[in-house]
C-alpha cells in the first residue's frame, strides 16, 4: 500500500492532507530519514511528527468509559471518541464499540476497527461472559439469583427466555452479574422484572478481561494475549 493511502486509512487526514504531511517532511523513519511516497518501510518504523504511526488494522482498545459519554459519533451530548484521539474516530475502517454501554453506565468498553472480531465477541452464539456491578433502588429479597439461573426469566415485549445467568450478591442493595447474551438494556431490564431498579451500572470484565488499574476516561490498546482472554482463543 502506497504511504499516503497507509497514512490516510489510519485517519491522520485526507490523501492530500497526508501528502501535504510528505511534502513538509513531517513522515520520517526512526532514524529521522524523511520519506517520500514511494519509500517502502516497516509500519513500526514509521514516524509522523516524530510519534510511532498508530497501529495497523486490527486494532483493539480497551476504554474505561466514564458516565456521562455515549458510544455514538454524532451525539449531542459527549460521545467517548472524545476521549480518544481524534484520528481514531477517522480511520478507514473506523474504531468501533464493540457492544455498547449507555450514557449512564460506566467501564469496560472495547473498540475495534476489525469487524469480524467484533461479531465474535457480540455474537450470542459465542457466549463471550460479560459481568457487570449493580447498585440497585431497593434491597434484594434472596431470590433473584435463582430467578436469573433458571434459564426460564421472560423480558417484558420479548418471546424467548434468557439464557441463565450468574448473580453474586455483595451488599444488601449491590450485587455482581454475569450474562452470556448481550440484549437491550438486559441487565437493566432483569432486574426491573424481579420489582428492582438499577441506579448503577458499572461493566467490570467481558470474558476474562477485566480493567486492572486503568483509571476512568484512560484507554490502551490490547495485545494478542488480552484479546484472546476475550475470544477465548
Amino acid at each position: 500500500m502506497r504511504l499516503i493511502r497507509l497514512i490516510a486509512n489510519l485517519g491522520y487526514g485526507s490523501q492530500r492532507d497526508v501528502k501535504a504531511m510528505i511534502k513538509a517532511g513531517r513522515v520520517t523513519l526512526a532514524d529521522g530519514t524523511v520519506l517520500d511516497d514511494g519509500t517502502k518501510a516497516a509500519h513500526d518504523d514509521i514516524r509522523v511528527d516524530g510519534e510511532p504511526l498508530d497501529p495497523p488494522p486490527g486494532l483493539v482498545l480497551m476504554l474505561h468509559k466514564p458516565e456521562g459519554y455515549t458510544c455514538s459519533t454524532s451525539d449531542p451530548g459527549r460521545i467517548v471518541y472524545e476521549l480518544l484521539p481524534e484520528r481514531f474516530m477517522h480511520r478507514n475502517p473506523i474504531v468501533a464499540p464493540v457492544g455498547r454501554l449507555d450514557r449512564d453506565s460506566t467501564g469496560l468498553l472495547l473498540l475495534t476497527d476489525d469487524g469480524p472480531l467484533a461479531h465474535r465477541i457480540t455474537s450470542p452464539k459465542r457466549h463471550v461472559p460479560k459481568t457487570y456491578e449493580v447498585t440497585l433502588a431497593r434491597p434484594l429479597s434472596g431470590e433473584e439469583g435463582a430467578v436469573f439461573a433458571s434459564g426460564t426469566l421472560m423480558l417484558r415485549s420479548e418471546s424467548t427466555p434468557l439464557a441463565p445467568a450468574e448473580l453474586v450478591v455483595s451488599g444488601p442493595q449491590t450485587a455482581r452479574i454475569t450474562i452470556t447474551e448481550g440484549r437491550y438494556h438486559q441487565v437493566k431490564r432483569m432486574f426491573a422484572a424481579v420489582g428492582n431498579h438499577v441506579e448503577r451500572l458499572h461493566r467490570a470484565a467481558i470474558g476474562g478481561l477485566d480493567l486492572g488499574d486503568l483509571a476512568e476516561g484512560q484507554w490502551r490498546p490490547l495485545s494478542p494475549a488480552e484479546i484472546a482472554l476475550v475470544t477465548g482463543s
